[in-house]
């Protein structure tokens, strides 16, 4: 009789092990790295392309899947406050009439995969792990925001300054477990922390995520003013003023007429 009710109790566990090792053994693994674990912003910095590698780990128990795999990097900045503004006519001049302000935005965002988001995975999916631009969560404070026009709006003025990209067939399969993204940062890319995440794509269904940590700095002389102007503000402004004053004396001096 004992054994008889023990069995029923050592089975369920039984079963819930094994499926917990069948899935361990089924699941694909993403491992990356980067060119550079650093951005070196100098007086004569115009950009820089950085090359993230990749590997896709997977099991030879791992079940088969009809479509190749997708990959998609996403290399996401330190969050900022902005406030975006909305003009009206007013006695016939063009003034800011309503605002909202956006807390824990990125400061910058750029997504490199292998095709266009879309043909990659469902809207769901995409908005759930905030793949693409328009599918990050923040909200708006200060009132509502209905129809979505000042998130609208901070997201395409971003985008015209070079901070918020999509960049479709930037990522390349030189073998097919192996893969190469390439990642274009802009000139005015903002200071600090990034993190940079690797997603892993198969028949829609987003399969591994990895992720990593890069660090933008300015360095030089960039380094020590942009320090200055941060840490010692009232300074920094006394600073500029007398060397405002100083090259004025200066150029009166060497354009003086006799």
């Amino acid at each position: 009789m004992r054994r008889a009710c023990r069995m029923p109790l050592a089975m369920p566990v039984l079963f819930i092990a094994l499926a917990l090792m069948a899935s361990r053994a089924a699941a694909e693994d993403l491992i990356f790295t980067l060119s550079s674990d650093r951005i070196r912003i100098t007086s004569d910095f115009r950009g820089v392309d950085l090359v993230a590698f990749g590997a896709i780990e997977r099991d030879a128990e791992t079940v088969s899947r009809g479509a190749g795999y997708d990959v998609v990097v996403v290399m996401r900045g330190p969050p900022e406050t902005l406030v975006t503004r909305r003009k009206a006519r007013f006695a016939g001049i063009w003034i800011n009439r309503s605002s909202r302000t956006f807390p824990n935005v990125p400061s910058f965002y750029l997504a490199s995969a292998s095709r266009p988001l879309a043909d990659i995975s469902t809207p769901a999916i995409l908005k759930r792990y905030q793949i693409g631009p328009e599918n990050l969560a923040f909200q708006a404070l200060g009132g509502p925001d209905e129809d979505g026009a000042f998130r609208d709006g901070l997201i395409r003025l971003k985008a015209d300054a070079g901070l918020f990209d999509v960049a479709d067939s930037t990522v390349s399969f030189p073998g097919t477990s192996v893969f190469k993204a390439n990642l274009s940062i802009p000139a005015n890319v903002p200071v600090g922390d990034y993190v940079v995440t690797a997603y892993l794509f198969r028949d829609s269904a987003m399969l591994a995520r990895q992720s990593l940590t890069i660090r933008v700095s300015k360095e030089g002389f960039e380094r020590l003013t942009f320090d200055l102007a941060h840490r010692y503000g009232y300074l920094y402004g006394l600073l500029c003023v007398v060397l405002a004053l100083f090259t004025g004396w200066l150029a009166g001096i060497i354009f003086r007429r006799d």
